[in-house]
């Protein structure tokens, strides 16, 4: 399974691909050096212009292909104004642009650094939402990383923590995905006997509950909180 970073650090060396080399590690089993990791400080000129211009430049278009073809997705962004980064929101902007659903049930860890612990929210109030309007499926764990953290066990716990947890998401998804319905192969109903049904139709990801013989979840038919509220005030 494939895990592509996207780094909106802009310092070399930087600590925010750094963050997200030893996150893609925890969460493949590689060394942080084999990630692949694009940079979005090299890619600032293609990405403004691809605004003006709607045609992505080869090295963006590149980056783009990357990020929707990846299995698992890392995203990491210093804290500007306690929020993300300006080229960090433009790079998720345009590959919407391309395609809006480009992210759609796609596995993604969301991380963020700075240099106080008080931006630490940031991942729930900023990344979270931007990326669960994206439709994507963001793991439980999110990675912040302040100047002080580097070195400390808490810090390579959490990564440890969320690069498993992307790691599970991806093989569930996988699994899913590539699976057939044991009901139509001869088997028992594993949702009969409170197992997960891998089902034939995709993306769902079944959800061991007792007493529930069929319960999935389908990332693809989320509906964003917005279009929910439009529906309520048309029918009110």
């Amino acid at each position: 399974m494939s895990v592509v970073v996207v780094s909106a650090g802009l310092s070399v060396p930087s600590s925010t691909r750094l963050l997200g080399e030893r996150l893609a590690a925890a969460a493949t089993g590689q060394a942080p050096k084999d990630a692949r990791v694009i940079e979005l400080r090299d890619l600032a000129v293609d990405i403004a212009h691809h605004f003006t211009s709607g045609f992505p430049a080869p090295a963006l278009a590149d980056a783009m292909d990357a990020v929707t073809g990846a299995d698992g997705l890392i995203v990491v962004t210093p804290v500007f104004s306690a929020s993300y980064s300006g080229l960090f929101k433009s790079f998720f902007d345009v590959l919407g642009v391309r395609d809006r659903r480009a992210l759609a049930g796609k596995p993604v860890l969301i991380a963020a650094t700075g240099g106080t612990p008080r931006h630490s929210l940031v991942l729930e109030h900023a990344l979270r939402p931007l990326f669960a309007h994206l439709r994507a499926v963001v793991v439980p764990t999110g990675v912040y990383a302040a100047a002080q953290d580097w070195g400390d066990r808490g810090l390579d716990a959490r990564i440890e923590q969320a690069g498993g947890e992307l790691a599970a998401l991806m093989g569930a998804l996988t699994a899913a995905s590539g699976g057939t319905d044991s009901g139509t192969s001869g088997g028992a109903d594993s949702g009969a006997g409170g197992g997960t049904d891998s089902g034939a139709d995709g993306g769902a990801i079944g959800v061991p509950r007792a007493g529930a013989a069929d319960d999935r979840f389908d990332a693809r038919n989320v509906v964003p909180f917005e279009e929910q509220l439009a529906a309520l005030r048309s029918a009110g």
